[in-house]
Order: C-alpha cells, then structure tokens, then sequence
C-alpha cells in the first residue's frame, strides 16, 4: 500500500502534465473559422498594406471580376447619387453595369464616356460628343472631347463614381488616362471613387523604356514603362500611392478586387476593347505595333484585321498585301486610304505575349526613305515616352542595345509595382 502511494504521488503528476500538452496542441491544430469580416473584400487601405489577403489557399475556383462581386459594392451605393466611367467592356455577365445598377434600384444620374465612347463604336483619336443614352435616357459626359477631365458641376450632385473599363496593359491605351482624370476631378470635389478590377490580358510581364515625363501627354501620363504589369486597380492605388495626383488626406477610393485571379493568368476578352482590338492576337502584338503610329508603316486599320498586319505602299516591305478602305466606326480615314500595301501577315500566329522590338528595327532598315520613316510631328516621342528610341534606332543601334538603356528604370519600376501589387505574379 506504501508502494502504491509513493508511485502514484510521482506519476500522477506527469500523466497530468501529458494530458495538457496533448489538449493545448490540438486545441493549436484546429482549424480557425474566417469571420464575415475576413471574408469580406478588403478596402483598399488593407490591400495596399497585405496585397497578399486578396488570393488565399482556400480562394481556389472560378475568376470573379469585381464588377460581378455586386453583394461586396452594393451596400456601399445603395441610395447614393451614382456616376459611372463605362464603356461597352463593362459587362456584369452578360448584362451592362448600368443595367444591373439599375435593376438593383441604384439612382445611376451620369455616364462618363472614354476614347471610342460609351457604346465603343467611335474611331482612336475621333472627338466624342456629349448625348443621352437612348436606352436608359441617361445623360453621357464625354471625356473625350472638348474635356478630358470632368467638370465641377458634372460631379456636384454625386455621391459616389466607380470605374469599370477594361484595359489592356498599355501605357498609350488612353483608359486609364481617363482614370487618372476622373480621380484628380473626384478628390477635388471630395466625391469617393471606386475601380471595379479586371484581368489585364498583358499583365504577366513589364517591358519597354519608362516614361520621361518631358513626353507627358495622353497616351502617356505616368513614370511607367509601356507594358506595366498592372490591373487599373493596382495602378489605381500606384497613382495615388506615389502621388502622380494630389489626393487630400481624407478623399476616399476602393478597389474591388478580384477573386481567383493572377497575373500569369491567360484571359480572353469577352467583348472588344476597342474597335481595332478585334482579337486576342492584336492586343498581344499591340504594345509593340503601336509604336508604328508614329511612323510612315501602317498596322492595318481600314482593313478586317487590325494591329494583325505591318505594310505601306512599297513592295519591298513584303510579299503580303492590303489596302485600307474607310470602314465606319473602325477607321473612317486610315492612313494609305485606298492604296496597295506591302509587307507582313501575323494571323497565323498564336499570342505571344511579349514586347518586341525587332519589328521596328526591321522595317526601318527595310524602308527606301528613311528620313520620312517617323512622323514629322515626333509621335513616335509620346508614344514610346522619350526622344531616345528614335535616335537609337536611327543611328542604327541593336535591340540589346537600346534594351540596356532601359534597365535602371526597369528596376527601379519593378519596386514601386510590388508595393501595390493585389496579384500574385
């Protein structure tokens, strides 16, 4: 009876001490229920600090855009005075943003209509006009007309605008430009502003020379290179971030992120940007042919397949052949109207997405008047954001050459993109 005693005053004591161990370890192991905050999209002030929260290991399944996330944005609008920046890409399935708005009784009072209109049929670069949407006898705001940037009585009576363009991940594809716009003329006026994220169909690399802001314009308002690896939502954030606007302390903008979404991954249009973006093969070749705008060669509009072909009228440039014609609500007066032109056919090819500079090199040194190669009116400088690339190429350097130049600001663009990166690469 002593012995069983004394061994149960020295074991008892170690059971115990083994059994609380094994409850606090698998009290540990538990797996933890997210609350309806966590699951919540995040605002953008949390995105900005933990771009990381948007995509987890449990967030696996179909791409959700954020205009489609319409229980996260609703409650934020409900029985507020609405302003949309839209266009015929803002799609919620297959209904337009504007629809869905109002069939949920959002009070939708203005539409904000960007380069080629809200309906998506006006030509690059053609003058856009205020009107009344015949559907809905809402009234559309160009902004790209007489303005660019809204007035303060177009924004006095609203409460909240959101954005939702689909973009293609170009410095010189004006939407964003729009955006950039709508934002200084929001904070301004102290109205909030929401960007419905989209996939970019370029997004999966960074690539071309960095904007000198000496070369500041339209087609390039920001110290970033042509192919920047950006959602309009990150580049949203990037903007106000690295001050390109300035923003008062208080001024409100979100990003409804998307679901399930990378920037690696593959995306197909739905619905043509634009009018010359036809095809996933014209918006992966357009960041390099759009250099060409600047130049006497023409990328095919006036024919069923822009940014898909390179010519001009001399049959040196290449076996393939095209004439432009004036083709209502693509290019009504497309350089070369009328005239053969020579030179290559891409259709065969499958996307690649990449930037590429040997097109440029190649047919500069292919054409018989070199000094009428870039356009008199130095478009090519605003296009490519610098006076160097024509100068290089001129002066007959390669293309790992003129790439080494780009380099530093490469880089140094590659740390201010992590910052405000949602996705993972």
């Amino acid at each position: 009876m002593a012995l069983f005693s004394m061994i149960s005053r020295n074991i008892l004591p170690v059971i115990f001490y083994l059994l609380c161990i094994f409850v606090l370890v698998g009290t540990a192991c538990q797996p933890t229920s997210p609350s309806k905050e966590a699951e919540a999209s995040p605002s953008q002030a949390s995105l900005a600090q933990n771009p990381a929260s948007v995509i987890t290991k449990a967030d696996t399944g179909k791409l959700r855009l954020g205009a489609e996330q319409i229980d996260v944005y609703l409650p934020r609008i409900e029985g507020k005075k609405i302003g949309l920046v839209v266009n015929q890409t803002s799609q919620v399935g297959n209904t337009h943003l504007v629809d869905t708005l109002l069939r949920r009784g959002v009070e939708v009072v203005r539409v904000f209509a960007p380069e080629h209109g809200f309906r998506g049929q006006a030509d690059a670069g053609e003058y856009v006009k205020d009107a009344v949407d015949i559907q809905t006898g809402i009234p559309i705001i160009s902004l790209y007309g007489a303005n660019k940037k809204p007035q303060a009585q177009d924004l006095a009576d609203l409460d909240y605008v959101m954005f939702d363009i689909q973009d293609v991940g170009t410095r010189f594809y004006t939407y964003i430009s729009t955006m950039h716009y709508m934002m200084e003329a929001c904070q301004t006026q102290g109205v909030p502003m929401m960007v419905l994220d989209r996939p970019n169909p370029n997004g999966s690399y960074v690539d071309g020379p960095v904007l000198d802001l000496r070369f500041q314009s339209f087609v390039g308002l920001h110290p970033i290179p042509i192919v920047h690896g950006c959602t309009v939502g990150e580049l949203a954030q990037m903007i106000l971030g690295e001050n390109w606007i300035k923003a008062s302390e208080n001024w409100e903008i979100e990003v409804i992120p998307m679901r399930n979404y990378s920037h690696a991954m593959p995306y197909s249009l739905p619905i043509k940007p634009s009018p010359n973006l036809p095809n996933d093969l014209s918006i992966s070749l357009y960041p390099s042919l759009c250099l060409f705008e600047g130049t006497a060669i023409s990328v095919g509009r006036g024919t069923e397949f822009p940014f898909q072909v390179l010519g001009a009228p001399f049959p040196p440039l290449g076996k393939f052949q095209f004439t432009p014609r004036s083709i209502p609500g693509m290019a009504k007066n497309p350089k070369y109207l009328g005239k053969l032109c020579y030179g290559e056919d891409f259709r065969e090819e499958k996307p690649t997405y990449q930037f590429r500079l040997d097109y440029l090199l190649k047919y500069y040194q292919a054409y018989p008047q070199k000094s009428q190669f870039f356009s008199a009116n130095q478009y090519i400088r605003l296009l490519a954001g610098t006076d160097q690339l024509q100068t290089q190429v001129e002066a007959g350097w390669t293309e790992a050459q003129i790439r080494a130049t780009w380099e530093d600001g490469l880089s140094k663009y590659r740390k201010i993109r992590e910052k405000y990166r949602l996705y993972p690469d």
